[in-house]
């Protein structure tokens, strides 16, 4: 029996991480052992904010946990926060008891408790985990990159992990929770988000935020990506924001993409920008080819959008001003699921045992109601499912803003979007379904561990109002 390696990271904060080959040691482990404490910390990305955030072991975002496919994992979490919390480990198709879902497969661990979790974690890429108590902790600040190693990927001569968050505006946070927020929507121009709300819309769940961050800094104190000419660079891309989706774009480069939600796309594709609902996660790959000093930028129409940026730099280029994008969409070439599925006559239905239609609702001016099918969890309709079973779930939204729907313990297929099919549908754990009655349809096999998987939107405004239900197993 090969021995655990006990690995607990108290160290500095992420700043931008730079993924570096894991050690003989740390390959040659059947167990790997992390330890997460979850405590309050003052967060100050810029001088004008202090939030008053939760961090695991100290740090926004939290460590970045990594470990070979095949190997196992225990974390020893402890919660020292003012609220009960959980731990989620997204994207992980897991033990039931190990999902971090408070009610349905554990208890809160509420402050000064402890729980063990311990997993084999799968499938290998980009994964994450945070905060799922129902208590905004995520949204505080509980969150933090996985990694989940695949022996078989290609090789990178740089490889960065970069979670995009932002720091909210509370007051904001519990307007948008009764549906009377006025934060304006900061979506770049020549969006989707901007392009589907109408002059007479009145949005009251928008969230404001004070600050934007790249792996808990803010420019120009973000730490610079080194790159050599000729390497091949490998970005894997969280968005962490609680609401808004991300766009993303380096400045004098194309980026190819190869996964979504840590999963391979069929046939990667080049963009120049990325979009990234709440909770998805891209890989994408970019070559260097001459020396310069370049801005990996969110795009937004926020007066703060500049600060959620870090230069990508060849050696000699410190003192460069570093080339940047504009702040908008407009003749900007994006992913889309379209643009990587592909178009098919039809979708293959093919030995589909369970069908599933959800509406997707509510959002009006003064409620604190998002729904599906007319009503908010936990009233909201189950799936039932055997073991063994081919499930498809089609959604209908049939309100004005894109969701991000989550399922838990699965990896499901994108196979159409507003009645296209996908040629090459697209593995993901989050898709984002359009607005305006837009539709969107997974096939999933339901052969995951037995229980009781939440299914939900990622925006945390409507998950807390309503917007979940859950995959049974019977």
């Amino acid at each position: 029996m090969k021995r655990a390696v006990f690995l607990s990271r108290t160290a500095g904060a992420m700043a931008v991480a730079a993924i570096t080959p894991l050690s003989k040691r740390a390959l040659a482990s059947e167990v790997v052992d992390y330890t997460l404490t979850a405590a309050p910390l003052t967060f100050t990305p810029t001088s004008a904010v202090a939030f008053a955030a939760l961090a695991y072991n100290g740090h926004l975002p939290g460590p970045l946990l990594r470990v070979v496919h095949g190997q196992r994992v225990r974390v020893r979490y402890h919660n020292l926060t003012d609220i009960g919390t959980t731990v989620h480990w997204h994207g992980m198709i897991l033990p039931n008891k190990m999902d971090g879902v408070p009610g349905l497969t554990q208890a809160l661990v509420p402050n000064g408790g402890s729980f063990l979790y311990e997993f084999t974690p799968g499938p290998p890429g980009t994964r994450w985990y945070h905060d799922h108590g129902f208590q905004l902790g995520a949204l505080r600040g509980l969150f933090g990159m996985f990694i989940v190693e695949d022996p078989h990927d290609e090789h990178a001569d740089r490889e960065f992990a970069l979670i995009f968050h932002d720091v909210p505006d509370m007051r904001s946070v519990a307007a948008a929770m009764k549906g009377t927020s006025s934060a304006p929507m900061t979506d770049p121009m020549g969006s989707p988000e901007m392009m589907a709300m109408s002059p007479t819309d009145k949005m009251g769940d928008e969230v404001a935020y004070v600050a934007h961050c790249i792996d808990g800094a803010s420019y120009p104190n973000t730490r610079a990506l080194k790159v050599a000419v000729g390497d091949r660079v490998r970005l894997r891309i969280l968005n962490a924001n609680p609401t808004q989706t991300r766009y993303v774009r380096l400045a004098g480069h194309r980026l190819h993409v190869t996964h979504s939600d840590g999963n391979p796309l069929a046939q990667p594709i080049e963009v120049d920008a990325l979009r990234i609902g709440v909770a998805e996660r891209y890989d994408a790959w970019f070559e260097v080819t001459k020396p310069g000093a370049w801005l990996l930028q969110g795009l937004s129409s926020d007066p703060l959008a500049y600060e959620q940026a870090v230069v990508v730099r060849t050696p000699g280029m410190e003192q460069t001003s570093p080339q940047a994008v504009q702040q908008s969409l407009v003749g900007v070439d994006y992913f889309t699921y379209e643009k990587a599925g592909g178009v098919a006559p039809s979708v293959n239905e093919s030995g589909v045992d369970v069908r599933k239609m959800l509406t997707l609702g509510g959002g009006e001016w003064g409620t604190s109601i998002w729904s599906i099918d007319g009503k908010q969890w936990p009233n909201t309709p189950k799936i039932a499912v055997h073991h063994g079973d081919r499930v498809k779930i089609s959604f209908t939204n049939k309100t004005d803003m894109d969701h991000p729907m989550h399922l838990h313990g699965h990896r499901f297929e994108v196979v159409e979007i507003n009645g296209t099919a996908l040629a090459r549908p697209l593995a993901k754990d989050v898709s984002l379904v359009p607005a305006n009655n837009g539709t969107l349809s997974w096939i999933f096999d339901a052969d995951s561990p037995p229980g009781r998987w939440l299914l939900h939107c990622h925006n945390e405004v409507h998950m807390m109002d309503g917007m979940m239900t859950e995959v049974d197993y019977t």
